[in-house]
């Protein structure tokens, strides 16, 4: 970020992850956010529309020095908008935890966040000291919507959660990120688990498994299984219980 003498940086994010990393760190710092960044609850600053359509006058009009913005929940169109209305916008790539975590400290750093948050310490102690939710792992599909049934592939930033959790996607080798699967052939594919966020699709117990007949299903925090910011030090707890209570 260009460097900024005598004031408080002002900040937008247009990803609620980051969002919600940026307003726990550093209070103060951001000025707008999406209709989609919920978290921190009670989160006091301007609105500014959704991650795919956000208001590039209404972004441009908060004069901010820095909008934070990611790859793959931000449209190009609108972040080369931004960048020609003169805003020095920031992208980050997550599809790893590994990038995930560095990319947090490097945001904070860039928003001018005084110091490296004790979250994101402990998000890393956390997920070092995971262990498998079952001997010798198990196999998954990982739907992500339905009508039509999309679940995660390859490189997701979720994938990679799950498994260092010990649980392999089965269609992590498949060419696209998140394709559309048949119910069929995802069930043909005969997995263990079933994975069942409540984001962005809202499974629940009344809404989902009833799919996967003779399936283990684990109805699981999409938030912690998708976001990357503070929750990520509480995941790895809350996931392996979600999933261990779904395989017994």
């Amino acid at each position: 970020m260009t460097e900024v003498r005598g004031r408080t940086p002002r900040v937008v994010s247009l990803v609620p992850s980051l969002t919600e990393a940026v307003a726990v760190t550093a209070p103060g710092l951001l000025v707008g956010a999406t209709d989609w960044c919920s978290h921190p609850a009670g989160l006091d600053v301007a609105r500014i529309g959704g991650t795919k359509n956000p208001d590039v006058p209404a972004v441009l009009a908060l004069r901010p020095d820095l909008v934070l913005a990611n790859e793959e929940e931000n449209r190009a169109a609108d972040l080369d908008a931004l960048r020609a209305g003169g805003a020095e916008v920031l992208v980050t790539e997550i599809r790893t935890l590994d990038q995930g975590l560095t990319a947090l400290g490097d945001v904070l750093a860039a928003c001018g966040a005084p110091r490296r948050p004790r979250w994101l310490a402990e998000a890393e102690e956390a997920w070092a000291a995971v262990e498998p939710v079952a001997d010798g792992g198990v196999t998954a599909v990982v739907p992500i919507w339905r009508r039509p049934w999309m679940v995660l592939g390859r490189d997701t930033f979720a994938g990679d959660l799950l498994a260092r959790l010990g649980v392999r996607n089965l269609y992590a080798g498949h060419p696209e990120r998140y394709p559309k699967v048949p119910l069929g052939e995802l069930t043909g594919a005969r997995p263990r688990l079933v994975v069942l966020p409540d984001e962005p699709y809202r499974f629940t117990a009344a809404d989902g498994p009833e799919a996967f007949p003779g399936t283990a299903a684990a109805l699981v925090d999409g938030r912690m299984l998708t976001w990357y910011g503070p929750s990520l030090a509480r995941a790895p707890r809350v996931l392996a219980r979600e999933l261990r209570a779904a395989l017994r």
